[in-house]
């Protein structure tokens, strides 16, 4: 007695217990549920010990978290009235009061450098001490703040286009926790709706807090967005297919304990959600209802073959239960090799979507036959569809490609791989933090105002070590800075940057009594005189304090980056790195880029680079098994050309539609790799049991196998591509690419798996026409006795 039979006897015959233990499970699961976080950082895809995290978490214990700035603008003169400058001040005083808050910096709290020539010292005088009253007050502070205050300009307004900006500074310690959250929906987004309803002025809000905040809300409204969508369709195209209400109920069954399972071992495992982590529930879905099909089509098949339900729901077990594990390890083994990445995110991926897809495999083994020996046995009307009329003309239109056209076949084949190695070859690399994010939101909308008002958002850091204390007061390193913040400048992708510069710039306008022509490097001779002056300051501003650190030794220029792909950074960077290397001599200075964007930038690189081996691993895995399976080389061969040539379309596809390659697209080619290789698992299966049915004749074993599971791979790919279509109405841009080209890619997989790998079979007749290369396999997938396949 083989295994699948002591498996079948023990399903049905422990059917109470075994519902228990599934039940059991589920509970304990759902409770797990609980622990479920949402992500509050961004994904780090770099491994802790990269230089370029080191070199980041080097400056986070110099300067403390970076990305803790939240930005309020207004572009809108109507701002410029006694009353909405006041509430407009006022809100920002009332948010400097909070306890989430480290401080504000807004127009009510600019203070201007004045010269204090007896004291020899300078003094902080506010900008204007009572609140204006009248429109002439207003046009005064207006007017001295554009014409004359250049200290300020692109950090709380710009010159050009008159647009107002607040400055909030969380407190370092909540920005990667979920109380950044409660902050900026409790309490920052109903202050200034508000605001906004009392002036009917528009309020634009960005920094990197507010927009992974909105994003993570994002995620998580689209989860059960998802799972309704992934459910639905399935559940629509299943009963489309077999016509029964109770076959499709069983189906969901089945489905939403793997949704259970999935948010189970998520909140087990104590993982984050993230966008990726965020796709499970719905895949376990869209590839648990496949698992469905075959066991109940073959169920149906048995039951209209000899009427026998004992013996249907043993057949059930033992010989597609057999197959579809098969099917469903290559499947898991696919989200498998994102294990053996090196970024956390990708593991994490791996790890949840692997165990859940065997868990869905479990799921639909002992449920459906269980739930099945519980109940009548079909009606002759559920059993309709097994003879349907269009089945048999598609299963007709494919014998007779595959009997008379195979040079069209392979024509076709080579056509299509020659113009998709040309869209190949045009494929280019992204890593934009933001290019994914949903483009139709309105704190998406408000990167692109800030983009174009005060050039980016995204902080792009400088660390200049001057190898000694005080050195960054040195004026030959001030120089030295302010020729690297010139080339910055002219960089259009890059914001005016900020540093310590700016403050010893105003120092000099101020000794020159406050005229703007003076906001500039002092001499030499000016120097001294005009940093003692500084030194004696009755107090300082905030808003610098953190651009160089306690000792003096380490300074820090802060710039804001547009939403520039991998290729465009590249290149600034580079020009960078030429500025420094030529102002900062290396015996000197050591001078480093960092920052969230450029860490991300280099992340993305990092990670394709492990996806790439994470595909090839994902190859090397399936061929093994296949050799596993049919241990004959040939047949290694035969069976990964028709789905490597999918993946060669998709890459072409993506070239000429301008996709690129970024970490949400390249996931595309080990997922749709893993799943259409059942395809050919299947068909390999059931071609090589009519191998030994038909004496190795292998035409005839050929159009046998292409009948007999034409139409469930039909069956099943259509679920799929519809399932992973539900992806598309995601609001991120990397989620719609990864639905719409898994999709694609399946499509293309069936068609390749149900056209050309019959094609090549029979056209290597002779070179396969061998007993040998069909030994038994070590995993008996197909008993020569089913004679209705596994399908």
């Amino acid at each position: 007695m083989d295994f699948w039979t002591k498996l079948t006897r023990f399903i049905l015959k422990r059917r109470y217990l075994i519902l228990v233990i599934i039940a059991g499970f589920t509970y304990f699961l759902a409770s797990q549920m609980q622990y479920i976080r949402i992500s509050s950082t961004e994904a780090n895809l770099l491994p802790e010990n990269h230089k370029v995290n080191i070199e980041y978490n080097k400056f986070l214990k110099l300067f403390g978290e970076e990305g803790n700035l939240i930005i309020l603008a207004v572009e809108d003169p109507a701002l410029f009235t006694p009353k909405n400058f006041n509430d407009w001040n006022h809100l920002t005083k009332k948010l400097n009061q909070l306890p989430e808050v480290d401080f504000t910096v807004a127009i009510g709290d600019i203070k201007e450098l004045k010269k204090n020539p007896d004291l020899e010292k300078f003094d902080f005088v506010p900008l204007y001490t009572d609140e204006p009253k009248t429109q002439e007050e207003i046009v005064k502070i207006k007017t001295e703040l554009f014409e004359n205050l250049p200290f300020y300009d692109n950090i709380l307004f710009n010159k050009k286009s008159g647009t107002i900006r607040s400055v909030i500074y969380l407190k370092k310690e909540i920005v990667n926790t979920p109380a950044r959250k409660d902050f900026i929906f409790n309490v920052l987004n109903p202050a200034i709706d508000q605001f906004e309803a009392e002036s009917n002025i528009d309020v634009r809000i960005s920094g990197m807090p507010y927009i992974r905040t909105m994003n993570s809300q994002n995620i998580i409204d689209e989860i059960g967005l998802f799972v309704g969508l992934a459910l639905a369709v399935t559940s629509l195209i299943f009963f489309f297919f077999f016509r029964s209400i109770r076959a499709t109920m069983i189906t969901l069954l089945v489905v939403t304990i793997g949704v259970i399972w999935a948010f189970g071992f998520i909140g087990l495992f104590r993982y984050e959600i993230s966008v990726l982590m965020a796709l499970i529930p719905p895949l376990i879905i869209v590839i648990g209802v496949p698992n469905a099909i075959f066991l109940i089509n073959k169920y149906q098949q048995e039951v209209k073959k000899h009427g026998n339900q004992a013996k249907s729901l043993q057949r059930v077990i033992s010989k597609v239960g057999n197959a579809t594990l098969m099917t469903n390890v290559t499947t898991a083994s696919g989200f498998a090799t994102f294990i053996f990445t090196k970024s956390q995110l990708l593991k994490e991926f791996g790890i949840i979507a692997s165990i859940n897809i065997i868990g869905i495999f479990l799921i639909a083994l002992f449920v459906i036959p269980i739930v099945y020996s519980f109940m009548p046995l079909p009606k002759e009307k559920h059993l309709k569809h097994l003879e349907r009329r269009w089945i048999e003309v598609f299963v007709k239109w494919m014998e007779s490609i595959v009997r008379n056209h195979r040079i069209a076949v392979y024509a076709s084949t080579i056509i299509l791989i020659i113009v998709s190695m040309i869209g190949i070859f045009t494929i280019k690399v992204s890593g934009s933090l933001i290019e994914d994010m949903p483009k139709g939101k309105q704190f998406f909308k408000d990167i692109v105002f800030f983009e174009k008002e005060f050039g980016g958002i995204m902080p792009l850091e400088i660390i200049i070590d001057t190898k000694k204390e005080n050195g960054v007061m040195n004026l030959g390193t001030l120089k030295r800075m302010n020729e690297l913040e010139e080339t910055i400048d002219e960089i259009p992708q890059l914001s005016k940057p900020i540093s310590v510069l700016n403050i010893v710039k105003y120092s000099k306008q101020a000794f020159y009594g406050g005229n703007p022509k003076f906001y500039q490097l002092p001499t030499n001779q000016e120097k001294n005189w005009i940093l003692s002056y500084a030194k004696n300051a009755t107090s300082n501003t905030n808003l610098l304090d953190s651009y160089v650190d306690s000792t003096g030794r380490y300074a820090r220029i802060t710039t804001f980056m547009k939403d520039i792909g991998t290729d465009k950074m590249e290149i600034i960077e580079e020009r960078l790195q030429q500025k420094i290397d030529k102002e900062f001599p290396k015996e000197n200075y050591h001078v480093s880029m960092t920052g969230k964007a450029l860490v991300f930038l280099k992340g993305t690189n990092y990670l394709i680079h492990n996806l790439v081996i994470s595909l090839s691993l994902a190859i090397f895995l399936i061929a093994i098994f296949m050799a596993f399976l049919f241990r004959s080389f040939k047949m290694i061969l035969i069976s990964l050309i028709p789905n490597i040539f999918p993946l060669l379309i998709t890459a072409g596809l993506m070239g000429y539609l301008g996709i690129p390659i970024k970490p949400s697209t390249i996931l595309v080619f080990s997922i749709a790799f893993g799943i259409s290789v059942d395809d050919t698992i299947h068909f390999l299966a059931k071609y090589r049991q009519e191998l030994k049915a038909n004496n190795w004749r292998i035409k005839q074993s050929v159009y046998n196998a292409l009948r007999e599971t034409g139409v469930s791979m039909l069956y099943t790919s259509i679920v799929l591509f519809f399932g992973f279509l539900v992806f598309t109405a995601s609001s991120f841009g990397g989620t719609i690419a990864l639905g719409g080209l898994v999709s694609v890619t399946l499509l293309f997989a069936m068609v390749s798996n149900l056209l050309l790998l019959p094609s090549l079979l029979l056209s290597l007749e002779k070179n396969i026409a061998n007993k040998e290369d069909f030994k038994e396999p070590t995993i008996a997938i197909l008993d020569s006795d089913d004679d209705n396949g596994d399908k």
